[in-house]
């Protein structure tokens, strides 16, 4: 295995995650999401993120409205739901279990 495949695994593995923070105190428009992403150097195309946020919305973790927009035709803005929020602090202990892990053998 090469490096560029385990970065992109793992990568994967967190963009759920990564997607829902991001979404935790607003909604947001796909383009944005990707944009913030960006800034935090997690690059993500578009191909990818729509069937997550599909996914999501379909598990019932995500809802969407549609907004008027001053640049073409309304847009779709992607917010958690009460069961996401849920979800999400559920994913937040995951995360910090692992993060407490990796630290422990990374100290051994």
């Amino acid at each position: 295995m090469n490096i560029d495949n385990a970065k992109s695994q793992m990568r994967k593995g967190m963009l759920e995650y990564c997607v829902m923070l991001l979404l935790r105190k607003e909604a947001y428009y796909t383009s944005d999401i990707i944009s913030r992403l960006k800034e935090a150097e997690l690059i993500v195309v578009e191909g990818t993120l729509y069937p997550l946020l599909t996914r999501l919305k379909k598990d019932g973790f995500l809802c969407y409205e549609w907004r008027e927009s001053t640049q073409g035709p309304p847009r779709k803005y992607y917010a958690l739901t009460d069961e996401g929020k849920e979800f999400l602090q559920q994913l937040d202990e995951v995360w910090n279990g692992m993060e407490r892990s990796v630290s422990v053998i990374r100290d051994l």
